[in-house]
């Protein structure tokens, strides 16, 4: 089977376990269940639950009690987005090629989406110890939450957001250094609790968890650096979402830092150093390395 045929059918598989952890839109609250249920459907490329499976697979992890975790990931990705969309963020009104959750529910009602979706992360996840056949793999999962927690919180996700504000309102020049904590906890720590996470639960070894920490690191600042490098050079048509997005908002980029030829260079360096520690590892997951390739050359 090519690599689009595994790519595609395994979108589909998680697709279907996204689906199966979604609350049931009916109540008093149905409307922020439909607005919960219109973020997370909108499609995407299901990239974090998907590296977290190949993770967990990688280390020779069999059965489902990464599912909770996959879907757990995917709410709050997406949580994340229906909160960068709103007005006070980037206030953006397309992603993935129709209109965001805001221009359709109202800010407010996107608020409670993105907030409903978050807690439901943690319930989901928090439904793998049914899984637990014993003692130790009730601690990994226990870990496992513990890596989700810290990942998406305010040493994780939320800081790196938190120093993206400020950065846009502040006089002081966007140094590369804090530009690379930006990425390294805005779009990095969720890649870095995908690959942990499917490590921790398949039973691998600490040191193989802080490799796959790194790799992951290395991963989500090639990814960012490759969407500002699309947010100068794509099309609307092409990204699904208003391209020029970052200037509009007079946001500092590697990309305005380094140029577009250096930032290329550099998604390409990252990209290779997560490969070979990939590659390091006694079990081989070849879907997994030419993943990670796609990642230098995607086009949206």
């Amino acid at each position: 089977m090519n690599f689009k045929a595994q790519l595609q059918e395994k979108t589909e598989h998680i697709e279907s376990v996204i689906r199966k952890y979604l609350p049931a839109q009916e109540g008093y609250q149905k409307t922020v269940l439909d607005a919960m249920n219109y973020s997370i459907l909108a499609g995407g490329k299901r990239l974090r639950p998907m590296l977290m499976e190949e993770s967990f697979k990688l280390f020779g992890g069999k059965d489902k009690v990464i599912e909770p975790f996959m879907a757990a990931l995917e709410m709050i990705h997406n949580y994340s987005l229906v909160h960068d969309d709103l007005p006070a963020m980037d206030n953006d009104e397309y992603r993935r090629g129709r209109k965001t959750t805001w221009t359709v529910y109202g800010d407010g009602m996107a608020v409670l989406a993105g907030d409903g979706l978050l807690n439901l992360a943690f319930e989901t996840a928090a439904g793998a110890f049914e899984y637990a056949s014993d003692l130790e793999e009730a601690k990994r999962i226990a870990k496992a939450m513990q890596i989700l927690s810290n990942k998406s919180g305010v040493y994780g996700m939320i800081g790196g957001q938190t120093a993206d504000i400020e950065a846009e309102d502040s006089k002081n020049p966007l140094t590369e250094e804090l530009l690379l904590f930006i990425h390294e906890n805005k779009t990095a720590a969720l890649i870095q609790a995908a690959f942990m996470i499917g490590a921790v639960l398949a039973g691998a070894d600490e040191e193989a968890v802080r490799k796959m920490e790194q790799a992951a690191y290395n991963i989500g600042i090639a990814f960012q650096i490759q969407d500002d490098i699309l947010d100068v050079t794509s099309t609307a048509e092409v990204l699904g979402k208003p391209i020029g997005s970052d200037e509009k908002n007079h946001k500092l980029t590697y990309v305005t830092l380094k140029g577009i030829e250096s930032s290329k260079k550099e998604v390409a360096r990252l990209s290779g150093e997560a490969i070979g520690i990939l590659a390091s590892f006694k079990n081989q997951n070849e879907f997994l390395v030419e993943l990670v390739r796609t990642l230098i050359t995607r086009e949206k």
